[in-house]
Formats: structure tokens, sequence, C-alpha cells
């Protein structure tokens, strides 16, 4: 068994659309591997700088991100040694990760390991309220924000309340006027 710590640069495309580990960043891997009958068998821990944006309100995202992950990496004669492989098995030895002498590319493992951890829905914080519909407003640094819109389902009888007052007003002169002939 040996542990090995190492601080590489981040490979490109490690992330998502929203937020992701910036190219040529720091990562922090610590790794232990374990010789095992079938190979090398490698854990470790990554830690890495996240830089992105909020879905809701798009604002700049850092956090820091730490994820463990575990990956078999098979002797080249492993197969051999075992007496042989089935068809099935040969389809799963094309996935399944190889050294290639004392070598093992933990790329695919760490960017599995790390795109799994990532948030599907970064915020900048928990109770977000995002941008205005309308305005386009950050809606977290004004809470009371809003707009006297009318829903356009509704505009056609929105004049029909402009009638209803004008009308109202005639008809309370109109009442009173009939008021004063029921005295008389």
């Amino acid at each position: 068994m040996r542990k090995v710590s190492r601080s590489l640069p981040a490979p490109a495309g490690l992330g998502i659309e929203v937020i992701g580990v910036p190219e040529g960043s720091a990562v922090e891997l610590d790794l232990r591997l374990e010789s095992v009958v079938e190979g090398v068998l490698v854990t470790g821990t990554v830690e890495a700088e996240l830089k992105g944006e909020c879905v809701r309100c798009l604002e700049p995202i850092e956090q820091e991100l730490e994820t463990d992950f575990q990956e078999l990496y098979y002797y080249p004669e492993a197969d051999n040694r075992f007496g042989g492989s089935s068809t099935e098995a040969d389809d799963e030895d094309e996935e399944a990760s190889r050294l290639e002498g004392d070598l093992f590319d933990l790329e695919p493992v760490l960017r599995d390991a790390v795109v799994l951890a990532l948030p599907l829905q970064p915020v900048c914080q928990d109770d977000c309220l995002g941008l205005c519909s309308e305005c386009g407003a950050r809606l977290t640094d004004d809470p009371d924000h809003h707009h006297d819109a009318v829903d356009p389902r509704w505009a056609a009888l929105q004049g029909l309340s402009a009638l209803a007052s004008e009308a109202g007003s005639e008809d309370s002169g109109t009442r009173a006027g009939a008021a004063e002939n029921q005295e008389k």
C-alpha cells in the first residue's frame, strides 16, 4: 500500500454548463494505492474550487468541492491468470480500467467523481428569489419589487371597470335628484 498526494491542473471540461472546475486550476488529490490480486485498487479524495453562476439570478458562484472515488485498475494479464474470460466478461472488460505498465489513467474516474458531485441547480444562497420576469431586477436585493401589470386575460374587463366608476358618479348625482323629487 502506498499513499500519494498530488496537486494537478484541472483538465478541460470538468463540469456542467452552469458550474465546474476552471481549466488549469489546482486539483488536490489524496490517493491510496493498494496492490490486490486483480490489480491496483485506487481510493482517493479530490478537492477543487468550483466556479459558475446561480441558476436563479445569474450571480457568480465560487464553492469548494470535496468528493471521494474508488477504482480498480486491472493487470493486463489478469484474464490469462484466472482461466480466460467469456463473451460477457469481454464486454465488461472493454469498460474496465487497465494498468499500462506501472501507469493508470485517472482522468475518466476523476471526471466521473467530480461531475456526479456537482450541484445540478447551483444557487448563490438557499433563499435566492431569482430575477424579475418583467424587468430582470434581482429580487433578493429588493424583496418588495413588483409591477402593476394587468393580466392580459382581464384587460377587456378593465375597460368595464373604468366605465362603471364613471357611471357610478353619474348615478349618485341622479339618485340625489331622484331623492329630492320624492320629497316634493
